[in-house]
């Protein structure tokens, strides 16, 4: 009996140690930012796989837009911005579909179009304060129990797809023709990507802002491309490298007082610029973008 009373007396005290360290603002950051680093880096091996950087920063750009038209509407921000996201990655299907300029020039439209349209609809709401550097660079240090909920719900309902997507992904990546022939449907896949993106960057918007999340799926996913030995291996170092990125670039915001979003990219540059120096981890030629046709999907 006495056993008993003290396991159930211990239980409730290690919960409220647990409530207590997560009403420090830091470690919200730091459990927040690696929850979104475990899902950017495998959603990012495909960026850069697929050759598709500026797609991201096209997604990111759009978000402003989401975030006006969430304040008029008024709408919940997230919702918001994943709307506006998604619907940019459904209007370039369809212009690419018309064949009527190449896609990086659609991409270069749409990005700079959904930016500007975003910039003048702020403008314009007189009514409302708008922090546009919160929004463009984020502000991670401002987190929130609710926010670290989101992230976690967001990103396992994220990874769980990508998951689920994997296979015909990868196929559709190597080999787009032998996707299709095998009956993978590359283009429905391709759509799903789009919209796990656009979910992805409606989540992290508010912790390292518009600006700033292309760089968080890019170079961690470029860093892990030297040492990875497959795809699988890839993107479980990537989401490894990018939470190191959190880690240190919080630390160094905390230590020199620094803005915290820029800090974690900065952290994720110097990750990089490490990979490029010679070692026996290293593969010794140059990576390819795509993964190799040896490992079957």
């Amino acid at each position: 009996m006495t056993v008993t009373t003290t396991m159930t007396m211990r239980a409730p005290k290690r919960r409220q140690r647990g409530a207590a360290m997560l009403d420090d603002f830091f470690i919200r950051a730091l459990v927040a930012g690696v929850g979104l680093a475990l899902v950017t880096g495998p959603l990012g091996c495909f960026v850069v796989w697929r050759r598709m950087a500026y797609f991201g920063d096209t997604m990111a750009h759009s978000a402003l837009l989401g975030v006006a038209l969430s304040l008029v509407m008024d709408i919940n921000l997230m919702v918001g911005v994943f709307l506006v996201a998604a619907l940019a990655s459904l209007a370039l299907i369809f212009l690419e579909r018309r064949r009527a300029l190449s896609t990086d020039a659609l991409l270069g439209i749409l990005s700079h179009s959904t930016l500007a349209l975003g910039l003048v609809m702020v403008a314009f709401m007189t009514w409302v304060r708008v922090d546009l550097m919160g929004f463009l660079f984020g502000d991670i240090l401002a987190v929130s129990k609710a926010d670290i909920a989101v992230i976690y719900a967001g990103g396992a309902a994220v990874t769980a797809l990508l998951v689920w997507l994997w296979r015909p992904l990868l196929a559709a990546t190597v080999n787009p023709d032998i996707a299709q022939a095998e009956g993978l449907k590359p283009e429905r896949s391709r759509l799903v990507f789009m919209l796990l993106m656009a979910a992805v960057i409606a989540i992290a918007m508010k912790l390292v802002g518009i600006l700033l999340i292309t760089a968080l799926l890019i170079i961690p996913a470029a860093t892990a491309r030297r040492f990875a030995s497959g795809p699988e291996v890839m993107a479980v170092l990537a989401a490894l490298i990018g939470a190191f990125s959190v880690v240190g670039g919080l630390t160094a915001s905390l230590q020199f007082d620094t803005p915290s979003g820029p800090s974690i990219v900065v952290a994720a540059l110097v990750l990089f610029l490490l990979s490029l120096t010679p070692s026996p981890m290293a593969k010794g030629e140059a990576p390819s973008d795509t993964p190799s046709t040896e490992t079957k999907p």
